[in-house]
């Protein structure tokens, strides 16, 4: 590992554009690591981002730190690094006996370093590009240009975006994804999510939105037929008492009030899901049972009560679900409008049948609560 150390700390500096470390040993967690430089309160450090299925973290590094872990890196998990500076880029080969091999080429054209910490952000609805359901919503005109005053639902729209565009791989490619969003409302997410995987992404998909409002579906319906979206339907119903479907890849549930949500995970655990998106609401039912005399003195402000008892009910859907099978995140979303609660849990089915026992059944039983989830499933 001498050549790699020797490379490192010839190169890694200022003029450093970027390194991409990649091709992972089996077994390894980590599929990919990008390296680049930051300025941090005039300081160098490198921001090394690793990707661990559909997570991301991210490290900074002094020069000295970032040897080290690459060297590390090299050593366990993988076999090969192309390192880019302004001018020149390695690659860096490590073949199953270990043996480095180094090749150097120069650049034609100088890459352009940008040592910000924080990149401009670039969504993936871009301004200037006109959205029928953004202009009909007043988040763009007619000419493509964001509303100021509703550009925090332009952001949020977006982040709801990259949420799905992380789980895009693991959605079937081979045939029609079937989708639906329970609690759909007045829909602008359901309609940013067709938009993004059926226009931009040119997938086959069929999204159906359920809500218990008929004039909002109504209305939904007649802007589905306007914008030309033949596989996005709306029809009215319970969440509770919904059977229409059978096969399903990936169930959305956002801010569908109190034990509703815990019906629409009962569903999608039954159906087989792929993918659950989830952000709760109103979470009632663990405050109104909750009672355990060790946390009386937190119990006895109804305020406390409530914020523990929903964060509460939110870590028993969590685990629930990693117990039939499912890899759970449980993340900030940015808050929506009407409510201020931005839970999302995302989980992505990993095995077929019973995950692992989470011993959630002890917690509920010494804080004296059962979850609707519970008994549903």
């Amino acid at each position: 590992m001498s050549e790699i150390r020797g490379l490192c700390e010839e190169y890694i500096g200022k003029d450093l554009y970027q390194i991409i470390i990649s091709n992972p040993n089996k077994g390894s967690e980590i599929s990919k690591v990008k390296i680049r430089p930051v300025m941090l309160k005039e300081t160098l450090y490198f921001q090394a981002t690793e990707y661990r299925r559909a997570q991301v973290f991210h490290e900074n590094y002094n020069k000295q730190q970032l040897t080290d872990k690459i060297e590390s890196y090299l050593q366990d998990n993988f076999k090969q690094m192309e390192l880019t500076c302004t001018a020149m880029q390695s690659t860096i080969l490590i073949s199953k006996k270990g043996k480095v091999t180094i090749k150097k080429k120069q650049l034609q054209t100088e890459k352009k370093v940008d040592l910000s910490h924080n990149k401009a952000k670039k969504y993936i609805l871009q301004e200037g590009i006109v959205v029928p359901f953004l202009v009909d919503l007043g988040v763009q005109t007619k000419e493509g240009k964001i509303v100021r005053s509703n550009y925090d639902k332009f952001r949020q729209i977006n982040r709801y975006l990259e949420f799905i565009a992380d789980i895009m791989p693991i959605l079937p490619n081979n045939r029609c994804i079937n989708i639906i969003d329970f609690g759909c409302g007045k829909s602008y997410l359901t309609f940013a999510l067709y938009y993004y995987m059926k226009i931009l992404c040119k997938r086959d998909i069929r999204v159906i939105g359920l809500d218990l409002k008929e004039k909002v579906i109504e209305d939904c319906n007649a802007l589905a037929v306007r914008y030309g979206y033949e596989n996005l339907k709306f029809i009215t119903g319970d969440v509770s008492t919904y059977t229409g479907e059978g096969n399903v890849d990936m169930v959305v549930t956002l801010h569908a009030c109190d034990t509703a949500t815990d019906y629409a995970i009962e569903k999608a655990i039954k159906w087989g899901a792929k993918v659950i998106f989830t952000v709760p609401c109103c979470q009632h039912e663990v405050n109104m049972q909750i009672s355990n005399e060790q946390l009386q003195p937190l119990l006895k402000y109804g305020l406390i009560k409530e914020r523990i008892s929903a964060l509460i009910t939110d870590a028993i859907r969590a685990n629930l679900l990693e117990e039939q099978g499912y890899q759970v995140q449980v993340m900030e979303f940015i808050a929506m409008e009407h409510t201020p609660k931005n839970i999302l849990i995302r989980a992505v089915k990993e095995k077929e049948g019973k995950g692992k026992d989470t011993k959630i059944n002890e917690l509920t039983e010494f804080l004296h609560v059962r979850n609707t989830l519970q008994e549903l499933i």
